[in-house]
């Protein structure tokens, strides 16, 4: 019984049990590690396939560009064969400056029987019948054709084909692009895609028509792109030349085209493994290092009895686990002056790391003063603090930056302990640690596009600023800057071009400013500018304002394209405009609205009476929410307008020039306000705009106008054709072509009975999205029809390509027609330019018979204006026509047509 207590006690001493306990934090070592691996490797993965996503992104954006370059230039061709005949076609695209650089694009025209019979460069003449690109076409195939890539290793080419129509609506040819396919992969970079990363252009039958990896061209290759499309955050897939790549891909509108990206995985993933088998090597560090310390403990245990032998192995013991660990240690002995004060140290011993850290040797070290070594630490306070742990105890730590080589300006941390006659001092490289500190600390104070101080490190500044200002008596600035014209930019060419566009700008304004001022960003296309330690007067603030305002409205070279933005600022001025944070910004941002009503483009100064106008803005808005109630409730009750506050239509007749007779109205919203009367449409449209409410009212004047021309037609009325403008968020509003079906099948109107007018700068807005939407109402019946048309900036490629039936001269050219000679010319652009694409034109806004006569004698179709009649009551529209002159013939208008 007392053997086997003994042999009991002997199991719970130190050296038995230390190293089971041992065993845990090992255990938490390696899962710890593992686990951080896995996450690593897993963030790592995710990142590339964001990196991924957002080449796919770039290039599917990039051979769209090229891919409707191409198209352009087959409808070109095909417009000019229609024109000049297949023949004429290419010399009258040159005289021209159409026809594309042969060094880019190989162009030729075959004629229905499969002759070449023209092209760019000169080639021989040969027949193409039994090609698959000419049957296609031939056998009625209207869409583009991509063939695959053909031709010899040193010219290699990939064809595009569009069918020619012949004058009587039979097949009369093909119009014919050729493209080296190293034009759809010219984007590869070896800094984004990697030595071996993949651009191609696959066609629909899975056959690459273009594939660069590295510097190596290729085609022909087989690649899954229904297999990759199932998986939409990029598949690790194997292609023929053995790379495991990770790919995405994205299908191209209009053509059997897609592209695809690939990312090496091992080229994505390489910084990973690097991390890893530093995770491993820490892993491995820290488990010698606990196997080192606790073997230590139990060697000391164990050898309790025999002093000399427990000495001599702890000392071994120790020297492993100093070697063994990443932070620079240095074993210390005192060396006492007069008074039994110590005056310096002496280096017993130390370990690599130390050496890496100090510069110098182990052994030359080794029995040196600490004063001869490192000279610099006993003037920074770091001897002291050794010479008061070896006298008093304890521990001690702290950091500092190194000043002598070779760890200059690196951030180190020390922790000093006691021992006999001296101390041991560790010292840990914390560089990384403080960097990213600083980095978190930064992303926390700045904005990451802009690197600009955030909405936080600008309040602070702020408020650093006011009591510096209430301290010295000053003042300073507060300016509200706001974009104008950045949406347009940003929903045109993209996010990437807005967030440069973005940069460029904050960079100029940044320019523009004094050292001590403070350009940030709250976000958006919003800036905030803190002019501190200026002058009360806004006088002298007007140089600097209008130098901001200068540099904004500067043309930005973005994507190749040079953009233009402008900028609204609204300035407020401590103390006079507020005396705390929130007000100076409340009011510096009503300024900025102020300057936006006023035409944009400009800065205003904050005045009380700002925030009334501020005031009046939510009254209105308030009302506007209550006259849309009021007017849909008097809808359902079967009423045409709500008593008090509530909208009602009038209709503004459209005269036929040639015949003088009323042939349509414009239904135009009025709003009868209870207290404000009758309120313009230019006082609350934008309001509705801003708020989303249009979608509602414009919907609401949808239905009413289409409900009162049937009430007309089944008056027995003469047929009139109905016009109603719709808005920017109104035509973008995907259900607005189902909306449009509700209103004629519940009012009974015939389709062709109804006219949606909408502005050139709406359609640019979205081209494609607008082109859609318009063909499917053209699909069925309704008229489309181009209000305010000069005022935008919609090009002839974009225009002749909209389904529409008429074109309408802004009424801003048709006030002065009879006195200025530029605004003839540009009526007489539109019209002419009107009629040559089989379109009808109206003018807008005529009030005099000089304009009338005008209009008239240079072959206008048709106008309206209060020459002959305000916008009036549908009541009043039955004694216009009955008072109109005889019917005359008038010309049918023509068709709405997709002009090719």
């Amino acid at each position: 019984m007392m053997r086997a207590r003994s042999w009991f006690g002997r199991l719970l001493e130190t050296h038995f049990v230390l190293p089971l306990f041992a065993l845990l934090p090992l255990a938490a070592i390696w899962i710890s590690t593992f686990h951080f691996i896995d996450a690593e490797r897993s963030t790592a993965a995710n990142t590339a396939r964001d990196a991924l996503h957002e080449l796919v992104e770039t290039y599917e954006a990039q051979v769209a560009r090229n891919l409707n370059a191409i198209d352009q230039t087959l409808k070109v061709i095909k417009f000019a064969v229609q024109v000049d005949g297949p023949a004429g076609a290419l010399p009258a695209l040159r005289r021209q400056g159409l026809l594309p650089p042969g060094l880019v694009f190989a162009v030729a025209i075959a004629d229905r029987d499969g002759r070449i019979v023209a092209s760019n460069p000169d080639r021989p003449l040969h027949d193409v019948a039994h090609e698959p690109w000419f049957t296609v076409h031939r056998d009625g195939g209207a869409q583009p054709f991509v063939s695959r890539t053909g031709g010899t290793p040193e010219e290699p080419h990939l064809r595009f084909t569009r069918r020619i129509e012949a004058a009587g609506g039979g097949f009369g040819g093909i119009a014919i692009v050729d493209v080296d396919p190293a034009y759809f992969t010219s984007a590869y970079e070896r800094s984004r895609e990697g030595e071996h990363g993949l651009l191609a252009l696959v066609g629909s039958d899975g056959v690459t028509r273009a594939q660069r990896v590295g510097e190596r061209l290729s085609w022909g290759q087989t690649i899954d792109v229904d297999a990759m499309e199932k998986d939409a955050s990029g598949a690790e897939v194997t292609v023929p030349d053995g790379v495991a790549r990770w790919l995405g891909v994205r299908r191209l509108h209009g053509f059997p085209l897609a592209a695809v990206v690939g990312l090496s995985r091992a080229e994505q993933m390489a910084e990973f493994e690097q991390r890893r088998a530093n995770y491993l090597a820490a892993a491995l560090a820290g488990s010698l290092l606990l196997v080192a310390l606790t073997g230590l403990v139990s060697a000391w245990s164990w050898q309790l009895a025999k002093a000399r032998r427990r000495e001599r192995r702890a000392h071994e013991t120790y020297a492993a686990a100093s070697e063994a660990s990443l932070d620079a240690i240095f074993v210390l002995r005192c060396v006492y002056g007069a008074g039994g004060a110590v005056s310096d140290f002496t280096v017993e011993e130390t370990n690599r790391p130390g050496e890496e850290l100090t510069g110098y040797a182990r052994d030359v070290m080794s029995g040196r003063r600490l004063s001869e070594l490192m000279p610099s630490y006993l003037g920074n306070g770091i001897f002291d603090e050794l010479a008061r742990v070896a006298v008093h105890g304890g521990v001690a730590e702290g950091e500092w930056q190194a000043v002598t080589p070779p760890a200059t300006g690196r951030w180190l941390q020390r922790q000093v302990v006691q021992v006999e006659n001296g101390v041991v001092a560790t010292v840990r490289d914390i560089t990384e640690r403080k960097l990213t500190e600083d980095r978190i600390r930064h992303l926390a104070h700045h904005d990451e596009l802009t690197g600009l101080p955030n909405r936080t490190l600008i309040r602070d500044r702020l408020e650093g600023a006011m009591r510096k200002a209430r301290e010295d008596g000053g003042c300073l600035a507060l300016a509200f800057v706001d974009l104008d014209g950045f949406k347009l930019v940003n929903d045109g060419l993209g996010h990437n071009a807005g967030d440069a566009l973005l940069q460029a700008i904050a960079a100029r304004m940044q320019g523009c400013l004094r050292g001590g001022d403070t350009l940030g960003r709250l976000g958006g296309d919003e800036f905030v500018i803190l002019l501190p330690d200026v002058s009360d007067s806004t006088q002298a603030l007007n140089p600097l304002l209008e130098s901001i305002r200068d540099a904004v409205g500067a043309p930005v070279l973005v994507d190749g394209q040079a953009v233009q933005v402008g900028c609204s600022m609204g300035v407020v001025m401590y103390p006079r405009d507020g005396d705390d944070p929130k007000t100076l910004m409340m009011n510096a941002d009503a300024a900025m609205y102020r300057a936006k009503d006023l035409g944009k483009n400009n800065f205003q100064f904050y005045t009380r009476e700002m925030n009334a106008s501020l005031e009046e803005k939510l009254v209105l808005m308030e009302g506007l929410r209550q006259a849309l109630d009021a007017t849909l409730a008097a809808e359902a009750a079967g009423q045409d307008t709500p008593d008090g506050n509530g909208f009602h239509l009038l209709y503004q007749p459209k005269i036929d020039l040639r015949s003088g007779r009323l042939f349509g109205v414009e239904a135009l919203i009025r709003w009868h306000h209870p207290e404000h009367g009758i309120v313009s449409p230019a006082r609350f449209i934008g309001l509705a705009e801003e708020s989303g409410l249009i979608v509602a009212i414009g919907e609401w004047v949808l239905r009413t106008a289409c409900r009162q021309a049937q009430a007309w037609l089944q008056a027995g009325m003469e047929p009139l054709t109905v016009s109603v403008n719709v808005s920017a968020r109104q035509f973008e509003e995907k259900h607005l072509v189902g909306r449009v079906a509700a209103a004629l099948q519940a009012s009974g109107l015939p389709p062709g009975a109804l006219e949606l007018e909408v502005t050139e700068s709406l359609l640019m807005r979205d081209l494609n999205g607008a082109l859609g939407r318009m063909e499917e109402l053209k699909a069925m019946g309704v008229s489309l029809s181009i209000d305010d048309f000069g005022t935008g900036y919609s090009s002839l490629s974009a225009l002749k390509s909209f389904p529409i039936s008429t074109l309408k001269i802004d009424k801003s050219f048709v006030r002065d027609l009879a006195d200025s000679p530029d605004d003839q010319a540009i009526a007489l652009a539109v019209i002419s330019l009107g009629h040559r694409l089989d379109l009808r034109v109206i003018a807008e806004g005529v009030e005099t018979e000089e304009q009338r006569d005008f209009l008239r004698a240079h072959e206008c179709d048709e106008m309206q204006g209060y020459l002959f009649s305000p916008p009036v009551p549908a009541q009043r529209i039955a004694a216009l026509l009955h008072d109109q002159p005889e019917a005359l013939p008038r010309p049918s208008p023509p068709p709405a047509k997709l002009v090719a």
